[in-house]
C-alpha cells in the first residue's frame, strides 16, 4: 500500500465497529491492528470504568461507590460512560468497541444513542455500524488459552502448542521459570466459554437479525484473519 493509500485510509470515516468473540478469539489483537491502520481508538469498558475512577469524575465516583459495596456496575453507569467516551474528539471518524455491547440491551441502547442528537455531530455518525464476529472452534480455543504460558520477570507471552519457548517452562529471554495464570485453568475457561455463548447467542442473532453480523473464521494465521478483516472494513458498510 502506498503513501497516498494510507493517508486517505487515515481521513476516511470508518464508524462504528463492533468485535465479538468468545476469550481467546483475538479480538484484542485485531483491534491493535485496525487502530493502528485506520488511526481510530480501541475502547473497552473495561478501560473507561478504570479511567473515570482514576480521574474522579461524577461518573467513576458513582462506580466507585458500587464497587467498592461489593456489587456489578450496573448498565444504566456503564452505558453513561460509553456515552461520554464516543462524543470526544479522537472518536469522530469512527472506534473500536471490544467486549462492548455484551447483551441485546446494551446493543439496543448503543443503537439508539448512535441515531441521538448527542452523536449525530460526530463526522461518522451516518456510517451505519459494522459488526465482526471471530468465529473460532471450541478445542482451538481450550488449547490457545490452557496452553499459554507468562514470564513472570518480563512479561513475555509464549504458547506450549503454538509459540513455545526453545526449553521447555522456560522464558527464552531471561531464562526465568514460566508460570500458568489461574484463569487459564482448563475448567475455568471451560466455564468462561460456556457463559459467554449463553450471553452472546443473543446478541449475534440480534445484529444478523439486522444484517450488520460479519462473520470471520478465527482459525487461521493471524495475517489471514487480519487481512480478511480490513477488507471486510474497506466493504463492509456497502454489502
Amino acid at each position: 500500500m502506498d503513501g497516498q493509500a494510507v493517508a486517505d485510509i487515515k481521513r476516511c470515516d470508518i464508524g462504528p465497529l463492533i468485535l465479538l468473540g468468545p476469550p481467546g478469539a483475538g479480538k484484542g489483537t485485531q483491534a491493535k491492528k485496525i487502530a493502528e491502520v485506520y488511526s481510530i481508538p480501541q475502547i473497552s469498558t473495561g478501560d473507561i470504568l478504570r479511567a473515570n475512577v482514576s480521574a474522579g469524575t461524577e461518573l467513576g465516583k458513582k462506580a466507585k461507590a458500587i464497587m467498592e459495596s461489593g456489587e456489578l456496575v450496573p448498565d444504566s453507569l456503564v452505558c453513561d460512560m460509553v456515552a461520554a467516551r464516543l462524543v470526544e474528539p479522537d472518536c469522530a471518524r469512527g472506534f473500536i468497541l471490544d467486549g462492548f455491547p455484551r447483551t441485546v440491551t446494551q446493543a439496543e441502547w448503543l443503537d439508539g444513542f448512535l441515531q441521538s442528537k448527542l452523536f449525530e455531530n460526530q463526522p461518522c455518525a451516518k456510517v451505519p455500524p459494522i459488526v465482526i464476529e471471530f468465529a473460532v472452534d471450541y478445542n482451538s480455543l481450550l488449547r490457545r488459552l490452557t496452553g499459554r504460558r507468562s514470564c513472570p520477570t518480563c512479561g513475555r507471552i509464549y504458547n506450549v502448542y503454538y509459540q513455545a519457548p526453545r526449553v521447555a517452562d522456560t522464558c527464552d529471554v531471561d531464562g526465568t521459570k514460566l508460570v500458568t495464570r489461574k484463569d487459564d485453568d482448563e475448567q475455568v475457561i471451560s466455564e468462561r466459554l460456556k457463559a459467554y455463548e449463553r450471553q452472546t447467542l443473543p446478541l449475534t442473532e440480534y445484529y444478523r437479525g439486522k444484517g450488520r453480523l460479519r462473520v470471520i473464521d478465527g482459525d487461521r494465521e493471524m495475517d489471514a484473519v487480519t487481512a480478511e478483516t480490513l477488507e471486510t472494513l474497506e466493504h463492509g458498510n456497502r454489502l
